[in-house]
This record gives C-alpha cells, structure tokens and sequence, in this order.
C-alpha cells in the first residue's frame, strides 16, 4: 500500500489527531531522509509498538552550521519513499522549510549541560536545531512513541532529557547501531567515502573493539585508553580525529577512571567526511 504523502504543517496535524480520535497510536521516526537499513530498522520498531507509523523525511537547516553539508547532505525522496512502501508505513511526512520556519520564528529549545561537550563541543548551536525541530515535530505529528537510533547517542540522550524537562506525552525508544558487515555504522554520510576513506573509515570500529578489550582485561585509566585509541585510528590514513572520549553514559560528564559502565564516544573525519561512532563499555 503506497503511504500517505503529508507536506503540509497543519495537515499533519489534523491527520494525527484524527488518528489519535480513531483510537490509533502513533509510532514516529523523523528523519533526515537518504534512509538505509539503520532507518528501516528504527520503522520496524515502531511498527511493533503502534497501529500507525509516521515517517519525516526533512534536512533540518538549523542544525547546520555556516560550514557544514546542509546543501551537499544526500536526497533521495523518491528513492525513500519506496523504501517506506516496502515497509507499509502509513504516513510520509514531507514538510517545507518555510512552513516549519515562517518568517519571524525566534523561538530556539537549548539543552544546555549535555549539550556542552562531545558534537555539541564541536558543532555549536547543532543540538539548539535538533531539539528544536524535534519539539515541533512531536507537535505536528503528535506521536505515542518516537524511536531514535543509539549511533546518535547525545542526540538520543539530548532529546529525552527535552521530553522530561518539558513534560512531553512521548516516550521515547532508543534502538542499538545498525552496522555494515565490516562493522562500520550505518549512516547517510558514508556515501561520502571514497573505497580508500571506506577502508580507514573501519578503524572507528576497530577502536570500540580494542577499547572492549582492555576493559575486559582490566584497563581503567581512561587517559591511557583513549591515547592508544586515538593512535590506533591515526594509524589509518585520512583520519583525522575530531574527538575520542569516555563518558558518563547519563550525563555526558568526562571520565578519568572507568568504575562501571561507560560511553566511548567518537568524532573522526575520513578524509572530509565526519563520522560519529559509540559503544557502551560494559563492566562485569
């Protein structure tokens, strides 16, 4: 069954609290389209957790800096929407920047301590774009649940903070990485990769499974850990390293010694192409 195709704010809004007043409940995935399996994967959640699933598909411009890829990010709308029929979601929602972005909008949404280190270190006023495009998408299309990706993890963590602080009626699913079968995540920047970056791309990986394994042999300084890290994925040609850092996984805070489960987290450019990876370190 082909989706329904939804460009309009307002009809979006009316569509949702229609479905709401049917007795449905809506699954939510916003996306910034050029969708893989990673995306396909956060729509089948939400297919198992609500009776209607709604897709966005939007490149956000707020979350771009004045240097970033908001006009080279990759578009396949054609492309995604057949992916989503494949997948029987309900609903395509398609909206234009100047309907989510009137003239005179001012209003911005800051998370302002999780938001200070890692990407948010990194790309000033980007999680100020997501969060705020994110709140008014709950307000449009008025989602039971909105699933997210955990290859986004300060995002993740970012958006449901958003959730509690503000009393949201959503809950939010966060769904683990979906990875390639040579380890490297899914994400719409890998098209990017020349086949030479793709091959260096794989050290981000390569890196979570070295660093699992000197936790597990007994590794807790985590100066110690992210140097040989940062020099095993320097080994790799066209790297150049943006940041490697073990955190708290709840607040995002810095560790200097690793005493329970903690966040590696990572921001490496492949040639001109920024990936972001992460893993959780368990301790047993």
């Amino acid at each position: 069954m082909e989706p329904q195709i939804i460009k309009s704010v307002e009809t979006m809004q009316e569509t949702a609290a229609s479905l709401r007043q049917m007795g449905h409940t809506i699954g939510f995935v916003p996306t910034m389209g050029y969708l893989h399996q990673g995306h396909l994967r956060l729509v089948e959640v939400a297919k198992e957790n609500c009776s209607k699933v709604v897709v966005s598909i939007f490149v956000n411009p707020t979350q771009f800096g004045p240097k970033e890829d908001f006009n080279r990010y990759p578009r396949d709308p054609e492309g995604d929407i057949i992916k989503l029929k494949e997948k029987d979601v309900d609903i395509v929602f398609m909206p234009e920047a100047d309907d989510m972005y009137p003239e005179g909008f001012q209003t911005v949404i800051s998370v302002k301590e999780l938001t200070k280190g890692l990407c948010g270190a990194s790309r000033p006023g980007h999680f100020d774009g997501v969060a705020t495009v994110v709140c008014k998408l709950f307000n449009i299309v008025k989602p039971h649940i909105a699933v997210f990706g955990q290859k986004d993890y300060q995002q993740l963590t970012v958006i449901s903070r958003m959730v509690r602080d503000l009393n949201m009626d959503v809950e939010i699913v966060g769904v683990p990485t979906v990875r390639e079968s040579d380890g490297l995540a899914m994400s719409s920047r890998n098209s990017y990769l020349h086949p030479e970056e793709r091959e260096s791309a794989r050290s981000l990986y390569g890196a979570i499974l070295m660093a699992q394994r000197m936790v597990e042999k007994g590794e807790r300084d985590v100066s110690y850990i992210i140097k040989e890290l940062e020099g095993f994925i320097l080994s790799h040609r066209h790297t150049r390293i943006d940041y490697v850092k073990i955190v708290d996984p709840d607040d995002l805070e810095e560790l200097s010694e690793i005493k329970g489960d903690s966040l590696l987290a990572m921001a490496v450019y492949v040639g001109s192409t920024r990936l972001i990876d992460n893993s959780i370190l368990k301790i047993d």
